[in-house]
């Protein structure tokens, strides 16, 4: 059961990092087609570019639970601003809706939500089994060596 549930765990962490990127990917065209003009969306998409490759770079580098919970928070927060956009307007900005950028964002994003509560859920059975991280658990086959006991 825990080689499963790390399986399912780092699929889904690799999943959620693709899915973040994706979205930041989107935010950076957006921006180069234009809304780096606006004087607050301009810069707050550059600032969602980079901030969706610091969480998917994080989310395969560093096991912790702060990743899968930074996905989490970044794709409720993106997904939050479009549908305010969408509905009572944010920042000055009124969105129609629609089109490839629209549905790509709101498909990432939301796989970001999703993926992340999944890596959350997985990891914490096994930290809760064995005591440590899943990938310093030998007996899962972790590919750093266990860290030594604090004093």
């Amino acid at each position: 059961m825990d080689v499963r549930r790390r399986t399912i765990g780092n699929a889904a962490r690799g999943l959620a990092a693709a899915a973040v990127l994706l979205s930041a990917v989107v935010h950076l065209d957006l921006w180069a087609l234009g809304l780096s003009a606006h004087p607050v969306l301009g810069p707050g998409f550059l600032a969602t570019f980079v901030g969706g490759v610091v969480v998917a770079l994080a989310l395969l580098l560093w096991d912790h639970w702060l990743p899968p919970l930074a996905a989490v928070g970044f794709g409720l927060a993106t997904l939050g601003a479009y549908v305010m956009a969408l509905t009572v307007g944010f920042l000055g900005v009124q969105e129609a809706g629609g089109g490839t950028p629209a549905t790509l964002s709101l498909v990432s994003e939301s796989a970001a939500v999703v993926l992340g509560v999944v890596v959350l859920a997985a990891e914490r059975g096994l930290r809760r089994r064995t005591g440590t991280s899943p990938a310093r658990d030998e007996r899962i086959g972790g590919l750093t060596p266990p860290r030594p006991a604090r004093p």
